[in-house]
């Protein structure tokens, strides 16, 4: 029985692991680096969380887990509010700290750090605006998501709401993709969200920016 009352079969699929971006902030909008700032929804964004939490609702989570910027953690109340579950809030899974970058537009990034904004599309190893590598961020962040997945009831669903590049970075990782490789991975929408499922091997990229029509991808890692 899910939590919205509808019932579901999920024995014998495994465990799922659904990471879920974020809802809209001002700084999305005007293309400007949040990174661990901690920027507010706009109203739009509350809309866009209200909305995916009643779809995410109906798959019956057993457990969520959250950034606790507040972005994040406020996306997740919606999903908590419908679905009864407390919200474990993690600062290891915050966006990626990144120095000066952080509150730059897009092009200003580009006319100030361009040698080093191509060297980090081109997925060379790079410290955006003297912050954190990408395998630091998956280093702090894949551990907290398999922490609580470990803790899943058989064929249960965690839901992890976090934010554009750390959610990248950790499926990368979890995927076992070679860290130049993550770029591949495209963007998440605002209140998107990706569906990991354990297999033989390990685990297995189900659904990648699922949940609506295709919007833009507004955010950190596009």
């Amino acid at each position: 029985m899910s939590a919205t009352g509808e019932v579901t079969d999920r024995k014998g699929r495994g465990r799922r692991i659904i990471l879920w971006r974020h809802g809209q902030t001002a700084w999305n909008v005007e293309r400007r680096f949040q990174g661990s700032t901690d920027v507010a929804l706009t109203e739009t964004g509350v809309g866009q969380a209200r909305r995916a939490a009643r779809l995410l609702a109906s798959l019956g989570p057993d457990a969520i887990v959250s950034s606790d910027l507040q972005r994040a953690a406020h996306t997740a109340a919606e999903l908590g509010a419908l679905t009864g579950l407390d919200i474990v809030r993690e600062e290891g899974l915050r966006e990626t700290y990144a120095g000066v970058w952080q509150g730059l537009t897009h092009e200003e990034i580009i006319a100030r750090h361009g040698a080093e904004y191509a060297a980090w599309k081109r997925g060379e190893p790079v410290r955006r605006g003297g912050g954190e590598l990408e395998t630091e961020v998956a280093d702090r962040a894949a551990p907290v998501v398999l922490r609580h997945a470990e803790k899943l009831p058989e064929d249960g669903t965690l839901v992890v709401v976090s934010h554009g590049g750390t959610i990248r970075t950790t499926i990368g990782r979890l995927l076992g993709l070679a860290a130049r490789d993550w770029e591949s991975l495209g963007g998440l929408s605002n209140c998107c969200w990706s569906v990991l499922g354990e297999g033989a091997r390990g685990w297995r990229l189900l659904e990648h920016n699922a949940g609506t029509l295709p919007e833009p991808v507004l955010g950190d890692d596009d």
